[in-house]
């Protein structure tokens, strides 16, 4: 067993440049904690808002290895563990933000971020889903509790949650209306099981409400945020559910449409049990929900493209430029 690895880790915030290839000492598990060989991570959002420091509170202190998503292969399990033996593949979110990530050769992490791996698709694969899958999971059932026949909204179809949050709502039964702002996102959309597509560019909120739902959405689902937040107060009916991801436009948003229309307005964030150093068995608990709805052939991460671990300046800048659609990978190679 090596008693360093390698990391690529920030010593300070800044652009995609900011990464640097370290060695450091391989981490031993606590008690409750595994240590998982690293298959593969993936980007979001938060990551990139950590490293450019948008985001401190919920940084790992510097310097940082970042990567909350990962898969991969237990190592060594601390005392106390039950769930995972050593040759385990597993997946989770157990760091990355509030404590080190996974963008090294090896994590630790509590047991309870963890599940065991979806066995239908690649090991590296399952590291495109834990945070997507848990936010779009949350929202629908949550903060929402989508049920059969319901007619849901998706901001952001083609984007890491949503592409998560429409193969889920149209799993539960739900009337799926999917936006795009390019007919090859829209088309995306359609093949992972929307029922109908809006380019919102073009069309107004009273036009797609009146096409495609009936007096409004029950359910408006926006991972994006921005405008997209006033715009779902409309696009929802009377005594139905925002769920949202995002709230960086709140202190502008006019929060009447909520009263007029008695609104529920439900907003995810997912690391927050990593964050407070509890209830972190909720992530492992959703996590199996997900791999068993992919091992059925109901969800599947779309990996629009892969990078090394050694290229994760040119990933971040990919995903920091937005044009792809479903996750970007990136693998320990």
């Amino acid at each position: 067993m090596p008693t360093e690895m390698t990391a690529h880790r920030i010593a300070a915030y800044g652009d995609a440049d900011a990464f640097e290839t370290d060695t450091v000492p391989v981490p031993d598990p606590g008690p409750g904690e595994i240590r998982v060989a690293v298959e593969a991570s993936s980007v979001n959002p938060v990551d990139y808002k950590i490293r450019r420091g948008d985001i401190p509170d919920f940084a790992p202190s510097l310097p940082a290895t970042l990567g909350c998503d990962v898969s991969g292969v237990v190592d060594a399990v601390g005392e106390g563990v039950e769930a995972f033996d050593v040759g385990d593949e597993v997946y989770g979110m157990p760091g990355g933000a509030g404590r080190q990530g996974a963008l090294a050769d090896y994590v630790v992490g509590h047991a309870g971020t963890f599940a065991d791996a979806p066995s239908s698709i690649p090991l590296a694969d399952a590291a495109a889903l834990p945070v997507v899958a848990l936010t779009a999971w949350e929202m629908l059932t949550d903060k929402a509790d989508v049920g059969l026949g319901d007619e849901v909204l998706v901001y952001g179809a083609s984007g890491g949650v949503g592409h998560i949050g429409v193969q889920l709502a149209d799993w539960f039964g739900c009337e799926v209306t999917a936006t795009g702002s390019t007919a090859a996102k829209r088309d995306f959309a359609a093949t992972l099981g929307a029922d109908a597509t809006v380019d919102y560019t073009t069309t107004d909120v009273e036009t797609y409400v009146e096409d495609h739902a009936s007096g409004g959405f029950d359910v408006v689902f926006d991972p994006v945020g921005d405008d997209h937040l006033e715009t779902a107060f409309e696009a929802v009916r009377p005594y139905g559910a925002v769920a949202t991801t995002e709230s960086s436009a709140a202190e502008s948003l006019s929060l009447a449409p909520m009263h007029a229309k008695s609104l529920e307005l439900g907003v995810v964030l997912v690391i927050l049990p990593v964050l407070l150093g509890e209830g972190r068995e909720r992530i492992g608990e959703e996590l199996a929900d997900i791999a068993a709805l992919v091992d059925d052939g109901a969800l599947a991460p779309h990996v629009d493209e892969r990078f090394a671990f050694a290229d994760v300046a040119e990933a971040h800048r990919r995903a920091e430029a937005g044009d792809f659609r479903g996750k970007i990978l990136l693998v320990n190679e």
